[in-house]
């Protein structure tokens, strides 16, 4: 957690006693708790939506694929009929 060790937290706590008081220290923690917990929440939907759109480009790119390779085969088989008829008119 940020390369913290235990008692660089135990310094930091006792300063943040000192500054806010035992009264209001419960609180604050709720608040940065609530913070931290929105702030993940909020990645985590953002990342769900970098991974969706990155597989609808995915999806995407396989039909444009697939679609390209299917005109190619028609064009070949288009190609191949009509040599054929070549070699027969002979």
């Amino acid at each position: 957690m940020f390369g913290l060790g235990w008692q660089e937290l135990l310094v930091i706590l006792f300063i943040a006693l000192l500054i806010f008081g035992p009264k209001k220290l419960p609180e604050i923690g709720r608040s940065i708790g609530r913070a931290i917990a929105e702030f993940k929440k909020t990645s985590e939907d953002f990342k769900d939506q970098l991974e969706k759109a990155a597989e609808e480009e995915e999806k995407t790119d396989k039909e444009k694929e697939e679609k390209s390779t299917e005109e190619g085969k028609v064009e070949d088989s288009g190609k191949l009929d009509a040599e054929e008829g070549k070699k027969e008119g002979k």
